[in-house]
């Protein structure tokens, strides 16, 4: 419902929470996608998914609510923010663990959109003066994009929320666009189902949120968008305090990760030159806090065998995640 929701915007540390749980347990939430409901798309999602063909049964009530209802300021960010969720006895200094237990597609149909000025590619593309928006549509576990001949043109789905975050500790308005230290946009495509991500905590009661669903998206995120499309989340919130895992959170400049198979460790900055940097540095003190490597041998092992690939660089802050061989590293503990 919109009294759950925040358009453009993140919580910050005076923002009420809308639901409070506690550590270990579980919460299932209906995101909704900020495609179709934007005032640059006429803020009707009826009206501009209908020019597509999507009747009006399958479009999502909640999100023709919001694009009723909710207020957003244009120099805000794009993104309907779900949340802030109290994880009770959180407290700064802890870490919240996100374990995203499953993600159900909404709908059988989103958006990639590619405006002027943001994207890859700002000033190039679009080629015309007006925003494009390409229809994508789910076909079983593939998406289908129509290339405008006959064909089309099938990708693997690999949904994701590409907003997962906490309160920063500050009153300031939060822009829903770059991602920190605190999460938020980090658009980092291998926190699917069966990952894990950890969230320096930074107020009390972490206040965690999502946003950003995606049903595929490509490292880079090259257009402004990925498959922008709404989806159900279930996680896993737990709250971490133990020594260990609160020096290797002060020791790092990002939020962390890791899947079945990898460790993932984020860098962040505005320039994708400086996000290496960091990230290589991020991936350096993890190295050290969880396995004992000195830096010597953590740079080297980097670049023999770890892989450093761009989350994204069309958010303001750009990020890089290094990728991590669980089976190289798993052994060492």
């Amino acid at each position: 419902v919109p009294e759950q929701l925040h358009w453009g915007l993140l919580p910050n540390a005076l923002t009420s929470a809308v639901l409070s749980v506690g550590s270990g347990e579980t919460v299932c939430i209906d995101t909704v996608s900020h495609e179709g409901i934007l005032p640059v798309q006429g803020r009707d999602p009826v009206a501009f998914f209908g020019a597509y063909g999507i009747p009006r049964d399958l479009i999502l009530d909640d999100a023709i609510a919001v694009a009723a209802q909710l207020a957003h300021d244009p120099a805000n960010g794009a993104h309907v923010v779900t949340g802030p969720i109290a994880v009770r006895g959180a407290r700064a200094g802890d870490v919240l663990e996100v374990d995203v237990l499953a993600l159900e597609r909404r709908a059988p149909y989103g958006i990639i959109s590619n405006r002027h000025g943001k994207g890859a590619l700002p000033g190039e593309m679009p080629a015309g003066e007006d925003a494009v928006s390409v229809l994508a549509r789910t076909e079983g576990e593939l998406g289908s994009i129509e290339v405008g001949d006959g064909r089309a043109i099938r990708f693997p789905l690999a949904p994701f929320l590409g907003i997962m975050g906490v309160a920063p500790a500050t009153a300031d308005a939060v822009h829903s666009t770059p991602p920190g230290r605190h999460g938020g946009n980090h658009d980092v495509n291998l926190f699917g189902v069966r990952s894990r991500m950890f969230l320096p905590v930074q107020v009390d009661e972490a206040m965690f949120y999502v946003s950003d669903p995606h049903y595929a998206q490509g490292d880079g995120e090259v257009a402004l968008t990925a498959f922008e499309a709404p989806l159900r989340a279930t996680v896993r919130l737990t709250v971490h305090r133990d020594p260990a895992i609160r020096r290797l959170a002060a020791s790092l400049t990002a939020p962390w990760g890791q899947t079945e198979s990898r460790y993932v460790v984020m860098g962040l900055d505005p320039s994708l030159d400086e996000a290496m940097k960091d990230a290589t540095r991020n991936a350096i003190a993890f190295l050290a806090a969880r396995f004992t490597l000195p830096p010597a041998v953590a740079l080297a092992y980097l670049s023999a065998a770890a892989d450093f690939e761009v989350s994204q660089v069309v958010d303001g802050v750009k990020g890089i995640h290094c990728c991590l061989s669980r089976a190289d590293l798993d052994p060492l503990l």
